[in-house]
């Protein structure tokens, strides 16, 4: 995440293991503060510290590339995200 540009970036890996930018997403907030990708690899949530907010991204596996999935959820310093295990 980048802070002061309140954003998240994507890169792709080149054959010879360098980084190459592909692209950087809004996260709809200010000052990103953490983000985690879901177990199933199709969603990213965002936490904005100094908004006070979480916000939902669908993930495009093949590409990187994030699309906002209209789902903000409003949380006072969000500042980290975890998935809760899921019960069998």
């Amino acid at each position: 995440s980048n802070r002061g540009h309140d954003s998240l970036v994507c890169y792709s890996v080149d054959n010879d293991g360098r980084l190459k930018l592909q692209d950087f997403t809004y996260v709809r907030g200010e000052h990103p503060r953490n983000f985690n990708i879901h177990p199933s690899g199709d969603w990213i949530l965002v936490a904005n510290q100094d908004s006070g907010n979480v916000v939902v991204f669908k993930l495009d596996k093949e590409t990187g590339a994030l699309t906002y999935a209209d789902c903000e959820i409003p949380v006072k310093t969000a500042r980290c995200i975890q998935w809760a295990p899921k019960n069998e």
